[in-house]
């Protein structure tokens, strides 16, 4: 008898556990996708499937075309939510990144780094040879490469140029925070560290790894990027997954950490090239002064950014799990990094999921 009731209560609780199993079985997260290195394939995913609003898509588009975008690309879980393109702009044209580029600087930086080509806590000059400025010789080696991904050199910013005598003393490295194109000096320091030219190391090491397109054009003082906006989303994706693309590592987590955080006590919406939002406060471009508050309060805290002048994107949210990347014209008047764009922008992205 004893033995009868015990096997119809383990029938029982077998059909207990078994009768419902969408209540028992969580349904598995959505896996991340990476599109093919070598064709233009790229997964999708409707706005419906994601349970957002299509009422909120026209008015986002709307006002793209309206603020001179030439393309708007929104990806989660690494595939196609929105993909729009504007003004005879398309998938398959190149457009300039501007500082957005900075980003991918930073990100050499640290693959150079973990070859143990370099370390970004020694001075310039180990890598460059004196006299890379016009500063005196204790105030230039005071002068780190770490100090060039953080925006802190101390240099004069008033120029862009980036010939020894236009790098004057303005104040010791680490003690001001100014937006300078002297961070392209890294670019030196990867050339001499790797014995490689810049664009070799770059497309060896980064551009050919994860499928984009795209050169580097010297504009003056300014190495400027270009490539496709899927080429841009490439770049956002491999940084949602923290430096590793599908299952390689191109970055490593722990310079990942370091560049999407703050990265000195001064301007705390700043890593190393990134731009942070969330943080207490903030410094500007061209500005000593201290903002308080997020970078772009519409968007998410969690969020970083490349910025880059007349309103080239990057939008990286990781509790999303979202890249968001912008081309085109300036949106309003020319600017360096962020504009008025940015807050109505995130304003109308959030009322899509909202």
């Amino acid at each position: 008898m004893t033995k009868t009731i015990f096997k119809t209560l383990i029938i029982l609780s077998f059909i207990s556990c078994s009768s419902d199993p969408k209540e028992e079985i969580p349904t598995p997260e959505e896996s991340m996708y990476f599109p093919p290195i070598s064709n233009t394939t790229w997964e999708t995913k409707s706005i419906a499937d994601l349970g957002w609003k299509q009422t909120a898509v026209q008015p986002l588009l709307d006002y793209l075309e309206l603020k001179n975008s030439k393309s708007f690309i929104i990806l989660v879980n690494g595939r196609i939510v929105l993909e729009n393109y504007f003004h005879d702009h398309n998938a398959s044209t190149n457009w300039y990144w501007a500082s957005a580029g900075k980003t991918l600087t930073s990100t050499v930086t640290g693959i150079a780094q973990q070859e143990n080509l370099l370390n970004i806590n020694n001075k310039v000059s180990q890598y460059l040879g004196t006299g890379w400025t016009s500063e005196p010789l204790a105030k230039e080696n005071l002068i780190t490469c770490k100090h060039l991904l953080t925006m802190t050199s101390g240099l004069d910013d008033s120029t862009d140029d980036v010939d020894p005598e236009d790098l004057i003393y303005k104040a010791d490295a680490g003690t001001r925070w100014a937006y300078h194109n002297v961070y392209v000096k890294l670019q030196d320091v990867v050339e001499k560290a790797s014995g490689q030219s810049w664009s070799n190391y770059f497309n060896s090491k980064l551009r050919d790894k994860i499928g984009m397109n795209g050169t580097w054009v010297q504009l003056g003082a300014n190495s400027v990027y270009t490539s496709t906006t899927r080429s841009m989303a490439r770049f956002g994706l491999l940084m949602l997954n923290k430096g590793k693309w599908d299952n390689n590592v191109i970055l490593n987590e722990a310079f990942f950490n370091e560049a999407t955080t703050t990265s000195q006590n001064i301007n705390l919406g700043y890593g190393y090239l990134w731009w942070l939002n969330g943080k207490a406060s903030y410094h500007l471009p061209q500005y000593q002064l201290t903002f308080q508050g997020s970078v772009i309060p519409t968007g998410p805290t969690d969020m970083f950014m490349a910025l880059g002048k007349n309103d080239q994107k990057i939008y990286v949210v990781p509790s999303k799990k979202m890249v968001v990347i912008r081309m085109g014209d300036a949106a309003d008047i020319v600017n360096l990094a962020l504009s008025d764009f940015d807050k109505v922008l995130w304003e109308k992205i959030a009322a899509l999921y909202q």
